[in-house]
């Protein structure tokens, strides 16, 4: 069972981790959560040298060849078991504050665990990589070094992720000829403290590295972001992560934030989601001392032994949203790809899709069968496209200056306006059309029986626009913010009643949500591009799931409901387009109004 929230050995975690101290009875053990001096753990016996079990090898280095942190100098350590064999890709488990684990005789004793456990065979053979925060040196003998430890492990976007996959592991493998396996459920990540909510986010960033997290008095705290975790974990599409946290009731409480009551609440957020969880509570304080007590059957459960399964995403038994949206086990798939800029997407009710490169100022079909053609060689640099119900495709051709329409059958060109900038574009049932200019910060309507364009609305840096599904409301994304704003149409086009209604969430890191591309649903919901990655929106404006795009992609930049049955959901993000079946049904606007259900509200 995957949400399993106490180990099989939990008497002797009882006995050993929690408590008590050695030489005290029951009163004086008490006394000592009062004192963070009397906090005492036993040491467990797979912590201490055994004889007759091999020992591994401790190498040490130094790192300062970092871009991601420039300038940043650390210390790293390099533990390799006895059993290591080169020739064979090796799992691998990355301690931050790497000097705080390394010592046989006290703290952590990594070394020691790793040395009897891997002899029983209850954990892989296992490389640890030990790694301290950087360092900026001083400028001179009268300043101050550059101390990076909150800013590399507090900060929950994905520059240490970036650090550790790109730069430190492959460096570090090279200089010291290590065979690290690329096997992502043989790669764990540890952490106390900062540190602790350090690993959780490598791994949160990039599943497609690191799917085994144990963190200790983790910092999910409001240093950096920290605090909006869980509820991005609630939000998120679930991510096949394995992760163990540990905390004490008597951890931090100050300024940034309640460590025991945030740690609490990232249990339930994953166990809410659905994610392989376990953990371990006591009354302690913030330390490691608890955390080092318990680290041997913590191994044992998060390697679930000598050849571990692959860790899973268990959706079908959370409470997660992915579940009404999302049809299981049915991932990202590659539509086409090598593109300079793929952006604009339009489906026609075959299940041929439509999409432009903007930066090749190219059209491309793509067929029910998946064969990609090139049907237009120079669309005037189109960037969104949306069908009309003329059955032409209707294109902002932010290069010409133009709004343009194809003939799918010879793909022969009108142009409906000239002298226009444009960025995205959609058509109404009854041949209005609405685009956004950021250039001059404006929305456009075109009146379909005169062509002639007026200005709806003074937008500046607008960005991706759709319709309601009952198409008596229009969407448009502000693009540097957080927000979609929602206008009521009138009978005669007009704009009225602005407001930003959709509230997206935008990385802790980022200035700006890069909103773009969206589509509506038959049920009401809003589906919309953003920095984050794909976002659900109910009608009244909040985001119930988000769905991130596949490790190290670009943005995801536009999106479409289509496929015969318009339950195919499509992505555009720069090189390439994806798709994956959903459980949404797309409501065009192209074709006739669609009366959503009352919403709750």
């Amino acid at each position: 069972m995957h949400r399993i929230l106490v180990l099989l050995m939990l008497p002797l975690l009882q006995a050993v981790a929690f408590a008590q101290s050695e030489d005290s009875d029951d009163s004086n053990a008490k006394a000592a959560w009062t004192d963070r001096s009397e906090e005492n753990y036993l040491v467990h016996p797979d912590s201490i040298v055994q004889p007759d079990v091999p020992q591994g090898e401790l190498l040490q280095g130094r790192f300062a060849e970092s871009k991601v942190f420039p300038g940043t100098e650390r210390d790293y350590w390099i533990y390799l078991p006895a059993q290591y064999d080169a020739s064979e890709p090796t799992a691998v488990m990355i301690f931050q504050d790497g000097a705080n684990s390394i010592r046989r005789d006290r703290g952590f004793r990594v070394p020691t665990v790793f040395d009897n456990l891997i002899a029983r065979k209850e954990m892989p053979v296992t490389i640890g990589v030990f790694i301290n925060p950087g360092v900026v040196p001083a400028a001179n003998e009268n300043a101050q070094p550059r101390y990076n430890r909150s800013y590399e492990y507090d900060s929950v976007d994905d520059r240490y992720s970036r650090f550790l996959v790109d730069e430190f592991l492959p460096a570090i493998a090279q200089r010291h000829g290590l065979n690290l396996t690329s096997d992502p459920n043989r790669r764990a990540i540890c952490g106390s403290s900062s540190g602790g909510i350090c690993a959780f986010v490598a791994a949160w960033h990039r599943p497609d590295q690191f799917r085994r997290v144990f963190t200790t008095v983790g910092t999910y705290v409001g240093l950096r972001g920290g605090h909006e975790l869980a509820t991005l974990v609630r939000k998120t599409e679930p991510k096949p992560l394995r992760v163990f946290l540990q905390d004490g009731s008597n951890d931090l409480n100050i300024y940034a934030g309640d460590w025991w009551m945030a740690n609490q609440t990232m249990l339930r957020s994953l166990q809410w989601a659905g994610y392989e969880i376990n953990h371990a509570f006591g009354q302690g304080f913030h330390g490691g001392k608890h955390g080092a007590a318990i680290l041997p059957d913590v191994l044992r459960w998060l390697w679930n032994g000598e050849s571990p399964a692959p860790v899973q995403t268990h959706v079908a038994e959370s409470s997660s949203e992915a579940k009404r949206f999302l049809v299981e086990d049915a991932g990202w798939e590659v539509v086409s790809e090598g593109h300079q800029w793929a952006e604009g997407l339009a489906a026609t009710d075959d299940g041929t899709l439509y999409f432009t490169d903007v930066h090749a100022s190219k059209l491309y079909r793509v067929t029910p069968k998946g064969e990609v053609q090139c049907v237009v060689e120079d669309t005037g640099r189109t960037n969104g496209i949306a069908l009309g119900p003329d059955g032409r495709l209707y294109g902002a051709a932010s290069g010409a200056q133009q709004i343009r329409a194809w003939d799918l059958d010879d793909f022969q060109m009108e142009v409906i306006c000239e002298g226009t900038h444009s960025n995205d574009i959609v058509v109404r049932h009854d041949g209005t059309i609405y685009y956004t200019d950021p250039a001059d910060s404006k929305i456009w309507m075109v009146d379909p029986q005169t062509k002639q364009r007026t200005v709806a609305d003074h937008f500046k840096e607008c960005n991706g626009l759709t319709l309601s599904a009952d198409q008596s409301q229009l969407f448009v994304a502000h693009f540097p913010s957080r927000f979609i704003y929602a206008f009521t149409i009138h009978d005669d086009g007009s704009l009225t009643h602005k407001q930003p209604m959709f509230h997206l969430e935008v990385p802790s890191n980022e200035l700006k949500g890069y909103l773009d591309g969206m589509c509506s649903t038959s049920e009401g919901w809003l589906v919309a591009t953003s920095k984050s990655g794909v976002q659900i929106c109910d009608p009244p404006g909040r985001v119930h799931l988000i769905l991130p795009m596949p490790s190290n992609s670009n943005r995801p930049c536009y999106v479409e409901l289509g496929g015969p049955d318009r339950q195919t959901l499509y992505v555009a993000n720069v090189d390439k387009v994806y798709k994956r079946k959903s459980k949404m049904i797309g409501a065009p606007a192209w074709k006739a109004p669609v009366t959503p259900p009352k919403p709750r509200l």
